[in-house]
């Protein structure tokens, strides 16, 4: 169970939203990486709960598609081949209300057929 003070928990998220990794969230709040980790999965799993609750039913005439590149855990070069799906270069794929602002759909995979039609199917669904 997490004992961290409320007040340590969102220090911790502040940093990590200025864009800082977890490594050094935790070398600039003093709180174990594991114990920065495991918040950060917590507090974005109610995030998505949230968004998924809250964006039902938006109405727009335009939808902008995005997407962002990164790698998980390691770099491509030393992912192993049973990591393929879960490390490595990763895109996230946006979907965001062009007047509203506000994103609609998302997902996080790999730059290839299976994720493109996965996220295309999500949008389609929220279109």
């Amino acid at each position: 169970m997490n004992n961290l003070p409320r007040e340590k928990q969102i220090e911790v998220i502040a940093a990590l939203c200025e864009g800082v990794g977890i490594r050094t969230a935790a070398r600039l709040t003093g709180v174990n990486r594991d114990t920065v980790g495991n918040l950060a999965l917590r507090v974005g799993l109610g995030c998505m709960e949230l968004h998924d609750r809250i964006m039902v039913g938006v109405r727009t005439e335009r939808l902008e598609l995005d997407e962002a590149w990164s790698f998980v855990g390691k770099k491509q070069k030393n992912v192993r081949r049973h990591e393929v799906h879960a490390m490595g270069h990763q895109d996230i794929f946006i979907s965001m209300a062009g007047t509203q602002k506000a994103i609609v759909s998302w997902g996080v995979g790999k730059r290839n057929m299976e994720s493109t039609m996965e996220t295309s199917c999500m949008i389609s669904v929220v279109a």
